[in-house]
């Protein structure tokens, strides 16, 4: 084992031994829900609770995160508020910006100066459990940034104009979920930097993949779908019917 790789593990222990660091949560919920067929999803019953809710909830039954911002769009945000309203952990509810990197900007900027572990997580994911938000903070307080992901089950297949390039190795891939939990330090210098170069990302482990960075990988779980069309919806209500 190299110099590197001996000190890279030793900080990983040590790290590791320190107290979990404070986390404070950032979720996302700031989109225009366009393939919802006029439905807002956020908003949207889900067998009895909106959407919303139950995504907070899930932060606020989890011990390792502490506090929680919710970003919406400036039209929301009253509503948004009496949604969950109740729920003690959360501390401000703020309008998103026209991208996702600078809504989750906006996002961590309401945090409190406490946080040193930030989970960006996805507004449309209800399902999300808190087994699943504790393990990927506990990564990302080990190795600095940390994602839930699912192997993949269909074949995926490299495409350019309709026609078939190469068939992918699906062992290799996987379908990355949220929350993505990073040392918040790392994740605003990787968003600034994105934002800076106007790039558009479409998950926040990219913002710091780009400046080197590598993100640990833990187990996800295929009830923490997004919800992004109406019939997402419909499975969301089945799991929960079938108490999966």
């Amino acid at each position: 084992m190299g110099i590197s790789n001996i000190t890279g593990a030793v900080t990983g222990v040590m790290r590791a031994a320190l107290p979990l660091g404070y986390c404070g949560a950032v979720i996302v919920a700031a989109g225009a829900s366009r393939r919802m067929e006029g439905t807002d999803k956020i908003l949207a019953d889900l067998a009895g609770t909106p959407v919303l809710r139950r995504t907070a909830e899930a932060f606020q039954n989890c011990p390792a995160v502490k506090e929680m911002v919710l970003v919406v769009r400036e039209d929301q945000i009253v509503a948004a508020s009496d949604l969950c309203s109740g729920l003690d952990k959360l501390t401000a509810v703020v309008a998103g910006g026209k991208t996702r990197p600078e809504s989750v900007w906006l996002g961590l900027n309401a945090l409190s100066k406490q946080v040193k572990l930030a989970a960006i997580h996805d507004g449309a994911r209800p399902l999300v459990s808190a087994a699943l938000i504790d393990r990927t903070v506990r990564a990302a307080h080990t190795y600095g940034a940390a994602a839930p992901a699912v192997p993949l089950k269909d074949t995926v297949k490299a495409t350019q104009g309709g026609v078939v390039l190469s068939t992918l190795d699906r062992d290799r891939l996987r379908a990355v979920q949220t929350p993505q939990v990073f040392d918040l330090d790392l994740l605003r210098g990787g968003l600034k930097k994105a934002l800076e170069a106007g790039e558009t990302l479409t998950d926040d482990c990219s913002a710091v993949e780009k400046l080197g960075m590598s993100v640990k990988l833990v187990e996800g779980e295929e009830r923490n779908l997004k919800i992004t069309t109406p019939l997402d919806l419909v499975l969301a209500a089945a799991i929960l019917e079938a108490g999966l």
